[in-house]
């Protein structure tokens, strides 16, 4: 287990800054725990982009049948599978969540196209509102009905992730802005179909796309403002930790917005300054939430396994 947990460490500082950053102030035993999940997240994305394309669906399938010896309690060769394994034994994290995380990553081996937002959501649902969901049994919730909160969160992080990429998604042979986004018809014929790897979209596409990515951080703000509504059902320092990344990464939005939204100018990032001054205000938040939280001491609840989209969607209340 402790082999284990080394790596998902050194998988996280590596691959996520901002993760990194926020999981310093969870409780010793979560942070281990969320390094753990996080690093067979990677592990799962890394071994199906790292191949051919033509490979791709066949390694989905050997990530099929490992995870099936996790769920079944098998012994496990590799450490982190060993302590991914102990994670969801120990929280009993639903198999259904990292399942989704896998066909998530099937859409894209299989250059799946968005028609429409609802498409999209489906896709950031199976991606990262999964996450956002294992992240509960890891941490605990005082209130089942933030599991909605946490998917949601997990949302708006990965339309912000859509956002910023889009011209490093396109350079993968991808495009997640959905069609019905993509309005120009001129524009709209020429970019069916022509996303490839190595590629860069033409400059002419630069208008339909800022409009395109303004409407999504917009609908990204609405499934933040839903995940703020669930801290509360955090223990003090995990919903410290969460605010922290909800910040921080709502503040990529932010930057994009004052790029005009324009997908050309380069990916966004949020200075270590700027990390600082976001953790501050985090910690202002939970400082308001002390009364609640003497008041209430927290406590784990038994949380049931939530389904797309009849517990995830429609999006009310958060305009």
């Amino acid at each position: 287990m402790s082999a284990g947990i080394d790596t998902a460490h050194r998988v996280l500082a590596h691959h996520s800054k901002s993760f990194n950053f926020a999981a310093q102030l969870l409780p010793a035993e979560c942070r281990n725990d969320t390094a753990v999940v996080y690093a067979w997240c990677r592990h799962c994305d890394d071994s199906v982009d790292s191949i051919q394309k033509s490979e791709q669906e066949t390694r989905l399938e050997e990530l099929r049948h490992v995870l099936d010896s996790v769920y079944k309690g098998e012994s496990q060769s590799d450490p982190v599978m060993t302590a991914f394994q102990q994670v969801v034994q120990r929280w009993n994290i639903p198999e259904a969540y990292p399942r989704e995380l896998l066909a998530g990553m099937a859409m894209d081996a299989n250059d799946k196209r968005y028609e429409t937002i609802d498409d999209l959501l489906l896709y950031c649902f199976r991606v990262a509102g999964t996450v956002g969901l294992m992240m509960c049994h890891v941490m605990g919730l005082r209130d089942s009905a933030a599991l909605r909160n946490a998917a949601h969160l997990g949302i708006g992080m990965q339309l912000t992730n859509i956002c910023r990429d889009v011209i490093e998604d396109w350079g993968l042979g991808r495009l997640y802005l959905p069609a019905e986004m993509l309005t120009d018809p001129v524009a709209a014929i020429e970019v069916a179909g022509t996303p490839r790897i190595g590629g860069v979209p033409d400059e002419r596409l630069r208008p339909m796309f800022a409009r395109a990515i303004r409407r999504l951080l917009g609908l990204a703000d609405r499934f933040y403002r839903s995940g703020d509504a669930g801290f509360s059902a955090l223990s003090p320092r995990c919903s410290l930790a969460v605010r922290a990344a909800r910040l921080i990464y709502a503040a990529i939005g932010t930057r994009i917005r004052e790029r005009g939204c324009d997908p050309f100018v380069g990916r966004m990032h949020t200075p270590i300054s700027q990390k600082l001054q976001l953790l501050r205000q985090a910690s202002q938040c939970e400082l308001a939430l002390a009364p609640r939280h003497l008041k209430y001491p927290f406590r784990r609840v038994l949380l049931p396994e939530v389904t797309f989209p009849d517990d995830i969607l429609p999006l009310t209340n958060y305009c």
